[in-house]
């Protein structure tokens, strides 16, 4: 875990939890969010890049690294990605401006949801507690 940022509009040390959307200043309440927005806030050069996100504090949605490296070990998964069609679909995304868009409309793809269903199957396997003998 990283230490927390000082907040960019107050300036109180290690209080600043959240990120303006528009500029990616670090604020830390909804007084000095008001007071950011009002003169201060322009926005940023260009997208957020992916070291910028990886920065940022806990995200509920964010898979440890460990988790992570199970995908490169998963022989369906190896599987799956000898299809160049599922390949281009995941280029296309890679080079999408609206990534989450494609994704969604590419859920509708049986190719892409097998993809989708297997990463989530090595990465957040069933709860075995669940089931019941028969």
């Amino acid at each position: 875990m990283r230490a927390p940022r000082p907040c960019g509009v107050c300036g109180e040390a290690g209080a600043a939890k959240y990120r303006c959307p528009r500029c990616a200043a670090a604020y830390c309440s909804v007084p000095c969010c008001r007071t950011h927005k009002a003169p201060l806030c322009s926005p940023a050069g260009g997208p957020w890049s992916v070291e910028d996100i990886l920065r940022e504090g806990e995200e509920q949605d964010r898979v440890p690294l460990q988790k992570l490296q199970l995908l490169g070990e998963s022989e369906e998964l190896r599987g799956l990605l000898l299809n160049p069609h599922l390949r281009q679909l995941l280029l296309t995304i890679d080079q999408a401006e609206d990534k989450g868009s494609l994704m969604k409309k590419y859920m509708q793809e049986p190719l892409f949801v097998e993809f989708a269903d297997c990463c989530l199957r090595i990465v957040e396997p069933p709860e075995k507690e669940n089931i019941l003998p028969e």
